[in-house]
């Protein structure tokens, strides 16, 4: 959706960047990683819902909103925090001798299918004599999460695993362009620019 997001980069983003920006301030993630993962969730629609129940810019499903303090998913700044916080949250459950950026879009796999359902994939990365904490063999891992033989031996059972491959790699594109379009934002430099504070209360 590359036409797309040109498009509500000048529509929509605008009023979110500001969010965008005190998430990264929160978290240390890069604002245009997290920006992507918003335009992939819901195309930066603060008001999403899905059948599944998953609601929100960000598309967090309940669970996840109480665990990150979330009051209203459909606001849009409470949807980023949270969002962000959930996505620093996976990267550092991930062992520490994972590098960047394998690690990055390891938590990302994770952030579409679950924590669980990740590890499961890293299980079958290595069991078919790839690395588990490289990127590029996990992904390979991640389909056979729907297929018999190997659904039934995993802990966590059967996952659409190709949706969180195609999630992963869909965020990686969309960064790349916010990466050519997009200014980086330094909190230091940029002190000031949001008047909000960093809690994830209501926004």
């Amino acid at each position: 959706d590359i036409l797309g997001i040109l498009q509500r980069r000048r529509q929509r983003l605008p009023e979110l960047r500001q969010h965008f920006h005190e998430a990264q301030t929160l978290t240390g993630i890069d604002w245009r990683l997290l920006a992507a993962i918003g335009y992939q969730e819901s195309q930066w629609n603060p008001f999403a819902t899905s059948p599944t129940g998953v609601r929100g810019l960000m598309m967090l499903t309940g669970e996840t909103a109480d665990r990150m303090g979330i009051t209203d998913r459909l606001n849009a700044r409470q949807s980023i925090l949270g969002g962000a916080r959930y996505l620093l949250m996976l990267k550092t459950a991930l062992p520490d001798r994972i590098p960047e950026p394998d690690r990055t879009w390891l938590a990302l796999a994770a952030y579409n299918q679950g924590q669980g359902h990740m590890e499961d994939a890293r299980r079958i990365a290595q069991a078919r004599n790839g690395s588990p904490d490289s990127w590029a063999d996990v992904k390979e891992a991640l389909p056979h999460l729907s297929r018999g033989t190997y659904a039934k031996a995993m802990k966590y059972g059967y996952a659409r695993g190709t949706e969180a491959l195609h999630f992963a790699e869909n965020i990686r594109n969309y960064y790349d362009i916010l990466l050519r379009l997009e200014p980086e934002y330094n909190p230091l430099i940029n002190l000031g620019d949001s008047e909000e504070g960093l809690a994830v209360g209501p926004g």
